[in-house]
C-alpha cells in the first residue's frame, strides 16, 4: 500500500505522563521511526501539539518532517515555517493572564508554547482542576473566535483557529514525497478527531490509540500496541493499516 503515514506523539507514540517534560520515549522508537521512514520513501511526519523543537529533543538526533502547535509550524525536508509568538501578541497578554491567576493552584501547569498555550490540571486536585478549565475557558472567550480551545484529557490549549491537525495533514498532502498517497494518521485524542475525520473524507484510515468514541475507522489499544506495530513494518512485515481492528 502507497502510504503517507502521519502520527501524533502524546498518547500515541508515547505514553501520557503527568507532566508533559516527564514523557518518556521507548527505546529503540527513534530507530523505528528513521527505518520506516526509509521505507515509506520519506513520507512520514509527526503531527502534534508539541513545538517541533520539543519534539526533536525527544526525538533526538532524528529530525523528522512535522507539523507542530496543530499545525501552526510544519517542517519538510529540513524547512520550518510557523510559530513565531511575535506573531500572536493577543495570545502572549492571555499567557500573561493565565500565568498570573493560576499561580494559586497547585498542580495546574501552564505550558507555554509561543504560539499557542496549554493549561493542565492532570494532578490538580477536583476543585483546583474545575478553576483552571475556566481560566483557559474565560481566555478563550477573551480572545474572540481567532483562536479555538481544545479540551482534552485534563488539558485545554489555546491555538489559532485555522490552526488544525486536518489542515496540516492536508499540507503535507501537497508535497513531495506525500502526494499521491492514501494518508494514514495515527492520534489518541478528541483533539485529534478532526484529523480523522479529514483523513476519511480523503480516502484514508485514521487509527484511534486507546478507548473512546470515534470517527476513527481502526483502532489499537494504546501506544505500546503501535509501537509493536511500527516495529513490525519498519523490519519489513506488510504495511496494510486496513487490517487493523475496528473502531
Amino acid at each position: 500500500m502507497d502510504i503517507a503515514l502521519f502520527l501524533d506523539f502524546d498518547g500515541t507514540l508515547a505514553e501520557i505522563a503527568p507532566r508533559p517534560d516527564a514523557v518518556q520515549v521507548a527505546p529503540g522508537l527513534v530507530d523505528t521511526l528513521e527505518r520506516l521512514r526509509e521505507r515509506l520513501g520519506g513520507a512520514l511526519a509527526i503531527v502534534t501539539g508539541r513545538p517541533v523543537s520539543v519534539i526533536d529533543d525527544f526525538l533526538a538526533p532524528a529530525r523528522l518532517d512535522a507539523a507542530g502547535l496543530h499545525g501552526v509550524e510544519r517542517r519538510v525536508d529540513g524547512r520550518l515555517a510557523g510559530g513565531r509568538p511575535e506573531d500572536h501578541p493577543d495570545l502572549r497578554r492571555q499567557v500573561e493572564r493565565l500565568q498570573a491567576e493560576s499561580a494559586a493552584l497547585a498542580n495546574v501547569l501552564i505550558e507555554d508554547k509561543g504560539a499557542s498555550v496549554a493549561v493542565h490540571w492532570r494532578l490538580a486536585d477536583p476543585e483546583d482542576a474545575a478553576r483552571a478549565e475556566a481560566l483557559v475557558k474565560a481566555a478563550a472567550n477573551a480572545l474572540g473566535g481567532v483562536y479555538r480551545l481544545q479540551l482534552g484529557k485534563a488539558v485545554g490549549e489555546l491555538v489559532p483557529a485555522q490552526a488544525t491537525k486536518a489542515h496540516a495533514i492536508r499540507a503535507f498532502l501537497e508535497q513531495a514525497p506525500y502526494a499521491g498517497r492514501r494518508p494514514v494518521f495515527f492520534g489518541d485524542d478528541r483533539t485529534d478527531e478532526i484529523a480523522f475525520a479529514s483523513v476519511n473524507e480523503d480516502g484514508g484510515i485514521a487509527v484511534r490509540v486507546g478507548d473512546g468514541d470515534t470517527v476513527a475507522g481502526r483502532r489499537l489499544p494504546d501506544p505500546a500496541a503501535v509501537r509493536a506495530l511500527l516495529r513490525d513494518w519498519a523490519e519489513g512485515g506488510a504495511i496494510d493499516p486496513a487490517a487493523l481492528p475496528p473502531a
